[in-house]
């Protein structure tokens, strides 16, 4: 047996004194705060030596909350994810988009370093715009979305194959022939995904939901006949157990165009649909239409009921599927610590991790920098559990949860349509990985990647996977 001696040591980290990027950097919009890093940091760190080999793995001092065994490792260590894939475009749109294959196994000493990028070939391999991403149910596919890939009049469905995890192959790109605008996978259990399509065939309203089979073949779109009150599908969360599905529509895709002369038309609305039978049952209309980008189930909750917040108002709804009820949760503007002088209110709450526990939800605030965890117990009542600052002009927006839930990997890029629209959030292009338990979340400083330094020129960092 291989004797093991458990020791803190003290450890003094000096960081590189930052040096922005402005090569080809877009402006900032609604950006604030300093930039920089402190020029050192102390924290304490846990050792574990392996006298047999004279190995040490170091960690960030966090201990997770899951079961350890007689000699102190995970039980579960086999199974924890070790490779990471970002889903990346180059910031001048010139380059290929890729995928940037990262080092995610936390006792290897090349923890958190690109591996290896895998970039599109032509044809339609640039300016898509990188958007989410999603392995299948049995996590040998890769599928990416290009969110403006109808732009420039290419496919913009991407599948990669990952069943030699860290030497993924590109196999081949898709479209949908009614709809466009890709946004977010959801992996089926026999294989494939639906897709939600946040625009029509020309990047306006209605959307659809789209199917793609086992053998990633468009299988239909859904609705045959969609509902023309604002069905702009993004956020999508399935409870299979139940044959429960649920969308949320954020806004009209083409109105954020410069080409389009009014406003952005923004939505507030959730679709229950019949899973099985890939029909919408009730339409569920916010007290507001002010961008519900995300919706998640509560996992176990008796009525299957879905939380939801609008973007540019910072309110949390939870609504309840049975009857249709809506009930104001929680307010972004609570968050403590509280930023002042955001231009928007609550600081654009973005995409959802929910836990499988059922009673947390984790979220980014774009403008104000922060990671928030809310106790979700009482689905009435939310309370503010933890918070992590990444500094306001961070940018935090997409992120995604390990299977086990012990760790939260956050990419600080949202959109920025350059010279040919309205939207410019472009964050700090760092992705961040954060220690997760019940009551805390603890950012990982090992983990240290920024996509304006780690590749040759300055990339956007936006889906996230890892297996």
């Amino acid at each position: 047996m291989k004797l093991k001696l458990q020791f803190i040591i003290a450890a003094f980290i000096v960081s590189a004194i930052y040096i922005p990027v402005t090569h080809g950097q877009a402006n900032l919009m609604f950006s604030g705060g300093s930039s920089g890093t402190p020029l050192a940091s102390t924290l304490t760190r846990s050792v574990t030596c392996t006298i047999t080999n004279n190995d040490c793995d170091y960690d960030s001092g966090f201990t997770p909350y899951f079961n350890f065994d007689e000699v102190g490792n995970p039980k579960d260590d086999d199974h924890r994810e070790k490779t990471l894939y970002i889903w990346a475009g180059d910031q001048e749109r010139v380059r290929p988009d890729f995928l940037a294959v990262i080092d995610f196994n936390e006792r290897s000493r090349t923890y958190g370093r690109v591996l290896r990028t895998v970039p599109l070939p032509p044809p339609g391999n640039v300016g898509n715009e990188p958007h989410h991403c999603h392995l299948s149910a049995d996590k040998n596919i890769l599928a990416c979305g290009g969110l403006l890939s109808l732009l420039k009049g290419q496919n913009s469905i991407f599948f990669f194959d990952v069943s030699n995890a860290r030497h993924p192959k590109f196999l081949f790109s898709r479209n949908a022939s009614e709809s466009g605008i890709t946004d977010d996978f959801l992996p089926l259990p026999e294989g494939g995904f639906l897709v939600t399509q946040m625009g029509s065939a020309t990047g306006g309203a209605p959307g659809r939901l789209a199917e793609f089979d086992r053998f990633l073949n468009l299988k239909a779109e859904y609705p045959a006949n969609p509902p023309t009150d604002g069905f702009n599908p993004h956020g999508i969360s399935a409870d299979f157990s139940r044959n429960l599905l649920v969308t949320s529509d954020f806004l009209n895709p083409v109105t954020t165009l410069n080409v389009w002369s009014g406003d952005v038309e923004l939505r507030g609305s959730l679709r229950f649909w019949n899973l099985k039978k890939r029909k919408i049952t009730r339409t569920v209309f916010l007290p507001e239409a002010l961008g519900s980008m995300d919706v998640k189930l509560i996992p176990g909750d008796p009525h299957g009921r879905a939380v939801t917040a609008n973007m540019f108002s910072g309110l949390f709804y939870t609504v309840d599927p049975t009857d249709g009820s809506v009930v104001h949760s929680f307010d972004a503007e609570d968050i403590v610590p509280h930023v002042d002088g955001l231009p928007v209110r609550g600081g654009m709450v973005q995409v959802f991790a929910m836990p499988e526990r059922g009673d947390r939800l984790i979220f980014p605030s774009f403008m104000a920098g922060q990671v928030v965890m809310l106790d979700i117990s009482d689905p009435n009542a939310f309370v503010q559990q933890a918070v992590v600052n990444l500094g306001v002009g961070a940018g935090p927006h997409d992120m995604h949860l390990t299977h086990d839930d012990l760790r939260l990997v956050v990419t600080d890029y949202f959109l920025n349509q350059d010279d040919f629209g309205k939207i410019h959030f472009e964050g700090d292009h760092k992705v961040h990985v954060i220690q997760v338990t019940p009551d805390t979340l603890t950012l990982d400083t090992r983990f240290e990647l920024d996509f304006n330094t780690a590749f040759k020129h300055p990339a956007r960092p936006h889906g996230i996977a890892m297996k």
